[in-house]
This record gives C-alpha cells, sequence and structure tokens, in this order.
C-alpha cells in the first residue's frame, strides 16, 4: 500500500529531467509505466466481479434441467490452465538489467561531470582578480604566447598583426 502512495506522490516528469535520462531510458520507463496501470486498472476491474455462480436460481428459471446438470458438471471438471511465465520473466530481468546498466552509466557520467564542475569551482574561487595578474603570471600559464613575443621580438615586429585593422591607428603622428 505505501508503494501506491509513494508512486503516485513521485512527479516522473521531474525525474526524467533531472537525472539527464537518456531518450531510450525514458520511453522505456514510460511504456512500462503505462503497462503496469494498464494491468493495474484490468486487475482491479476483475478482483469486482462475483466469482461464484448460482445454479439453484438456473434451475429455477429454466426449463431444460438437463443443461444446467451439464453446465454444474463442466464447472466442476475445470481446472485452469496453466502458463509457464519464465519467458516474460527472463525478459523483465532482462530488461531490468540494461535498465540498471543504463542508470550506473548515466551516474557514472554525471560523478565525472560534478568532480568537473567542483575543480572548476575552486578554481574559480581560488583565482586572482584579472587587475593583480602579472605578464609573468599569464606567460607561465600560456607559454605559447610568450614563445609569440620572443618570436616578433626576434624579427623585429613590434606591432600585432591584424591590431591596426581591428582597433585603428592611435598614434598622434
Amino acid at each position: 500500500m505505501a508503494s501506491k502512495a509513494a508512486a503516485a506522490v513521485v512527479d516522473f516528469t521531474r525525474v526524467y529531467s533531472s537525472l539527464g535520462l537518456g531518450k531510450e531510458t525514458v520511453a522505456a520507463l514510460q511504456a512500462f509505466r503505462k503497462r503496469h496501470m494498464d494491468a493495474q486498472r484490468i486487475q482491479s476491474t476483475l478482483a469486482a466481479q462475483p466469482t461464484t455462480v448460482d445454479l439453484e436460481h438456473y434451475r429455477s428459471v429454466l426449463k431444460n434441467k438437463a443443461i444446467v446438470d451439464e453446465a454444474e458438471k463442466l464447472l466442476k471438471e475445470f481446472k485452469p490452465v496453466t502458463y509457464d511465465v519464465n519467458a516474460h520473466i527472463k525478459a523483465i530481468e532482462t530488461f531490468e538489467t540494461k535498465a540498471v546498466a543504463k542508470a550506473q552509466e548515466t551516474s557514472d557520467k554525471i560523478d565525472v561531470e560534478l568532480k568537473d564542475l567542483q575543480a572548476t569551482l575552486a578554481n574559480i574561487e581560488e583565482a586572482r582578480p584579472f587587475e593583480e595578474l602579472t605578464v609573468e603570471d599569464v606567460g607561465n600559464a600560456h607559454p605559447r604566447i610568450t614563445e609569440a613575443v620572443e618570436t616578433m621580438m626576434k624579427k623585429g615586429k613590434w606591432t600585432v598583426p591584424g591590431y591596426r585593422e581591428k582597433f585603428g591607428d592611435l598614434s598622434l603622428m
């Protein structure tokens, strides 16, 4: 009974979006929920139906008592057919295994992304303000910039290519 109450309280659309589940996993879960709800609905309608047959009522109403006797004999001899549900159980277990594997894969991806985001956040919190950076700090962070400046100085180039086209010539002479 508690599981029904819990299922009624769960907001599945929020669960699907917040966990970042794949389209395939969401579709499979929705199909499973639909089949489950249909099965519950059918079971409740069948459980509400009466299961006994009043043969005495039919004997009093019908003139042909042999038909009622034959029906009673058939009801007494009736044995329900048993079905082998192992194939269905195996299919459910296979689906469950796949769902658990997908969930684990999604969980691992989320864990990796969280670690990256936490490292980025820690880096941002520990970073110095832009005003406090020095040329040496930038050069140490990106050695290619230092190499490019040294190469330009060796060649005697004192202007950055494309600077005048982008920002114009600011010289007063």
